[in-house]
């Protein structure tokens, strides 16, 4: 069992996400870094799905209950383990009473906690992802305690990792959305010519940039969106879609990010910059 001693800001536990539910309006969810999240069940052998904990900007302070092997990935956050500094991409053995706490945010913006066999939270439409309106009243702010397989035992056969952090570039990878012909000249110039600016207004839901872009006065019927999905507003904004995103939308899909490029743009926070790059 890990028992939470200080919640903070917004962690979640996320698999790779929920999914064959979107004709019913319900989002994808799981892990905004899918790539963060393979990397750490790959390090300790578990199921690529297996449930992980998400941490935003700062983490909390996790009490170890029981015995098992922890590995970190994603965003530096100068975690510790009773006060001893553990690093990212290593498998670490927990005894019973370890506490794990966390420090400065370093780099990224999204840290990952596995746990040797994943977190044995409840599964809701086939996913142990969280999702406030579907997983209503589940919120790990709201738990005292988290399931885990208790494990004594485990020889890791993976060791030195060379992983390199997938979110130190700035380039996110676009597809052609769906109403990409709608785009004049002027408008591919500034998309694809200069850098953006990741605004306050970022979440779980979706991505902001701050700057605009010539707007325009196309519409469309409401229609499917993806994570990932890029839409133009008549005003000139650019809205992209992350991991708990609405399922339609009714401005343009112009650009559709690769899955490595959610991925990037999951770790980017405030002020960070990005720029488009057409693939």
């Amino acid at each position: 069992m890990l028992k939470v001693l200080n919640p903070v800001f917004f962690s979640t536990i996320q698999d790779l996400g929920r999914f064959g539910y979107r004709s019913m309006g319900v989002p994808v969810s799981g892990g905004m870094d899918a790539l963060a999240v393979r990397k750490a069940n790959l390090l300790l052998e578990n199921q690529p799905n297996d449930a992980v904990m998400e941490i935003t900007m700062t983490g909390p302070t996790l009490l170890f209950e029981t015995p098992t092997y922890i590995c970190l990935t994603g965003a530096e956050m100068a975690a510790t383990l009773n006060n001893e500094p553990i690093k990212n991409h290593n498998v670490v053995q927990v005894k019973a009473g370890d506490i794990l706490s966390y420090g400065k945010l370093e780099s990224g913006f999204r840290s990952y906690l596995a746990v040797k066999g994943g977190f044995l939270t409840e599964e809701v439409l086939g996913s142990r992802s969280q999702y406030f309106p579907v997983t209503a009243g589940k919120k790990l702010l709201e738990r005292n305690e988290i399931s885990y397989f208790e494990t004594k035992r485990y020889d890791a056969l993976i060791s030195d990792p060379k992983l390199e952090n997938h979110f130190n570039s700035n380039f996110l990878e676009v597809e052609k959305g769906p109403e990409f012909m709608i785009l004049g000249d002027a408008q591919l110039a500034e998309l694809f010519a200069q850098e953006f600016t990741v605004s306050e207004k970022n979440n779980r839901m979706a991505y902001q940039i701050a700057e605009k872009i010539v707007g325009h006065q196309h519409t469309i019927i409401t229609s499917g969106t993806l994570p990932g999905t890029v839409q133009l507003t008549p005003g000139g904004k650019l809205l992209i879609l992350m991991k708990d995103g609405q399922t339609t939308g009714g401005y343009p899909r112009i650009l559709q990010l690769t899955e490595a490029s959610i991925c990037t743009l999951a770790q980017k926070r405030a002020g960070d910059t990005v720029q488009f790059k057409l693939v």
